[in-house]
């Protein structure tokens, strides 16, 4: 199969376990969950969904030379995310986004439901085998090391968002190697452009305001939804469309979820106030990484060889607070 990918090009796929996945219908599924959630209507932006993550993820680990089981785990890893991403961090536990793990906590669960144990079965695979990301160094790194993961998402967003143009995107994949099981990269000049670039995008989309807003809104509102019974937990395993229209079946019924679907539609101003003044309190996970580069033969990270980098690594590490006010319809 010739798949063709906004990073990556155009990628021959032959293996038929991974075919076979591909086409599954939890993969399948991911086609309609946006990667960011109910962003559009905040930030609007090429569409990018979690089977193009998928997708990407298990590319870049084929076009290095990670093993085919570590490709598999990274094409599976996002298999368990609900409808609109990361807005289910914001529905359970304490509802804050610090951590962002709701679907790695589901993940082991989701995969032994679905048909995805048969399909590995068949080419040999126990899906036991995918499930410990200590096997898979390549595919999954805690921050603030480079991951596939990480990588996919990274590069796939600065070039949705305009931020790195293809040629950029090109150079940056060009100036990584893998040395026991690290991505590393060649000098520290290219190290630096990606952690800066990296920061960037945190600061203007994942940990951004808008972000902020829009996942605690949408946490919100899905919240509300299953206590009044308009959703259950397992309908959030349905694409993004589905669940917005079991959610609009019922707002013509309710005054307080017609509010809350219009501050999820950013039919709200908002602005940033004082603890003390506020309607919502977003919490968001911030990343910042901290690559190895080669030099004179070494692994160095950039923290240690730039202390203004450390110091803004170590800033945008932290979890963002907003406060945050609404205030009359656009």
């Amino acid at each position: 199969m010739k798949y063709k990918d906004r990073i990556y090009g155009e990628v021959q796929i032959d293996e038929p376990v991974v075919l076979g996945l591909i086409n599954s219908p939890s993969m399948q599924r991911l086609k309609g969950v946006d990667q960011h959630g109910h962003y559009q209507a905040y930030f609007p932006h090429e569409d990018v969904s979690r089977f193009d993550h998928s997708v990407g993820v298990f590319i870049l680990l084929k076009k290095f030379g990670a093993p085919l089981l570590e490709q598999i785990a990274g094409l599976l890893h996002d298999v368990s995310h609900t409808a609109f991403s990361h807005v289910a961090d914001y529905v359970f536990h304490d509802g804050s986004g610090e951590y962002k793990n709701f679907q790695d906590e589901e993940f082991e669960g989701f995969i032994e439901k679905s048909e995805i144990p048969q399909i590995l079965n068949k080419y040999g695979v126990n899906y036991k085998d995918i499930l410990d990301d200590s096997k898979f160094l390549l595919k999954e790194r805690d921050l603030p090391d480079l991951c596939a993961d990480r990588i996919d998402y990274f590069l796939r967003d600065a070039f949705v968002f305009g931020k790195a143009p293809k040629k950029k995107i090109d150079e940056l994949l060009g100036s990584l190697a893998i040395i026991n099981d690290f991505w590393v990269f060649k000098n520290q000049k290219q190290a630096k452009e990606y952690a800066d670039l990296f920061l960037e995008i945190n600061n203007v989309c994942w940990s951004g305001l808008e972000s902020g807003t829009m996942l605690k809104n949408m946490g919100e509102l899905i919240k509300y939804c299953m206590g009044k019974n308009i959703l259950k937990k397992e309908d959030l395993f349905l694409t993004d469309e589905e669940v917005w229209r079991k959610i609009m079946s019922e707002a013509g019924k309710d005054k307080h979820l017609k509010l809350l679907l219009d501050r999820a539609d950013n039919k709200y101003r908002y602005e940033i106030v004082d603890e003390k003044d506020h309607d919502m309190l977003s919490i968001n996970k911030s990343r910042a990484v901290d690559p190895l580069f080669l030099k004179d033969g070494k692994l160095i990270r950039l923290t240690e060889a730039d202390k203004k980098y450390k110091e803004l690594q170590e800033k945008y590490s932290k979890p963002k607070r907003y406060y945050i006010k609404f205030l009359e319809l656009r």
